[in-house]
């Protein structure tokens, strides 16, 4: 087997299919994604070369950088949100009582589709009928908000139940990072009479950094790209005031059936993401490696 496996040409020969499905099903999309932004085109119809315009305009359009802000402004939330997700995590991590049924709790929200957590949540902001306005109602509050109808508390809105739907997900890999650290380390240091806090910052920490800079990334670049209960939940709306990029996007693409310029948004769209993920990577980089014995 091994001199098998030693051999090039069959090393080529079950890694080639695989990396045809990859090209096939990611990179090709993506360069044709990058060409149809170079076109004016409905999506049935010839395409017309049109060159770099859509990518101009796309420069000089007030709607795409709206959107592109809320959707900055969703990835900021969705980062300092990551803080209350590492704290439940090293919680769970100890030894408290129930911390098992609390991680299923956590994880519940996970196993939703984004669908039905729209649902769930247009029934909790219902202006009349809601959970949260009856709630309001009970303790005196005598016109409570219209909270998917109000421009300027419709993201808060929004972005609430997206926390709630990844906290599982963030608090899951934090939990499975501090179980990885040695115990062995944190009952050195509790006999070197270091306290809870220490022990947190000093031991944990430093040993998750490498997960907590993966979350980070995850966390943002998804943040950038969001659709789905933005989607269900407002449709961007009202007004364009919960527009983030991808649904844009989509509105440039399957409302206005200009594909050319859906295309170049979604392009651009995927450049953001690049540059966001090369700057959280220089950011978090680091030469030092932490090691503990």
């Amino acid at each position: 087997m091994e001199k098998v496996m030693s051999n090039k040409l069959v090393i080529a020969l079950y890694v080639l299919p695989s990396l045809l499905l990859l090209f096939a099903v990611i990179y090709v999309p993506i360069v044709l994604t990058g060409y149809y932004g170079l076109n004016q085109w409905n999506g049935i119809g010839p395409m017309t070369f049109v060159g770099l315009d859509n990518y101009q305009h796309l420069f000089t359009d007030a709607a795409f950088w709206q959107s592109a802000w809320h959707s900055l402004l969703l990835a900021l939330f969705s980062g300092i949100s990551l803080i209350g997700y590492l704290v439940v995590a090293m919680i769970l991590s100890g030894k408290i009582k129930g911390a098992n049924l609390l991680r299923k709790i956590y994880l519940i929200p996970m196993l939703l589709s984004s669908v039905a957590i729209a649902q769930l949540w247009l029934k909790m902001y219902h202006p009349t009928n809601g959970v949260l306005n009856s709630l309001l109602a009970s303790v005196g509050v005598h016109n409570p908000p219209e909270w998917l109808a109000n421009p300027s508390l419709v993201l808060l809105a929004l972005f609430i139940p997206i926390i709630w739907q990844y906290a599982g997900f963030y608090i899951l890999i934090y939990y499975a990072g501090l179980k990885n650290i040695p115990e062995t380390l944190m009952e050195a240091a509790r006999i070197d009479g270091a306290s809870a806090w220490q022990i947190a910052t000093r031991i944990k920490l430093p040993l998750l950094r490498e997960v907590i800079n993966v979350t980070i990334i995850l966390s943002i670049v998804g943040s950038l790209k969001y659709f789905d209960l933005i989607y269900v939940m407002t449709d961007g709306g009202p007004n364009g005031a919960s527009e983030v990029m991808a649904s844009y996007m989509y509105h440039q693409a399957f409302r206005s059936f200009d594909f050319g310029y859906g295309s170049a948004t979604a392009f651009a769209l995927l450049l953001i993401c690049l540059v966001a993920t090369w700057v959280i990577r220089k950011v978090t980089a680091t030469s030092d490696t932490i090691q503990y014995s």
